[in-house]
């Protein structure tokens, strides 16, 4: 019975971690040098991302593969657009 039960437990872990893991790993923290402070990459970020994009006629990249200076323009960006003024929905 203790060897069942074992198995059973190392196999809901290791479910449990390969569903939890992808979204954890997609979660990045990048640092604002211009307002010296972090901002967590989510898919709120990215809705966000995706109205500047648009905003700005640049063609959609991948946050993390953009020039550091590509980064800190959006961030610029981003301080003077709030959620309020982008109306993104926060829940």
């Amino acid at each position: 019975m203790s060897r069942f039960l074992n198995s059973a437990l190392l196999g809901s872990a290791l479910l449990f971690s390969t569903a939890i893991a992808p979204a954890v790993l997609d979660a990045q923290v990048y640092h604002d040098a211009q307002h010296n402070d972090d901002h967590h990459w989510d898919r709120h970020e990215d809705r966000a991302y995706r109205i500047y994009v648009k905003e700005n006629h640049r063609h959609y990249r991948n946050f993390a593969k953009l020039r550091v200076e590509d980064q800190q323009a959006y961030w610029a960006w981003r301080h003077e657009h709030s959620d309020a003024v982008l109306k993104i929905d926060v829940k």
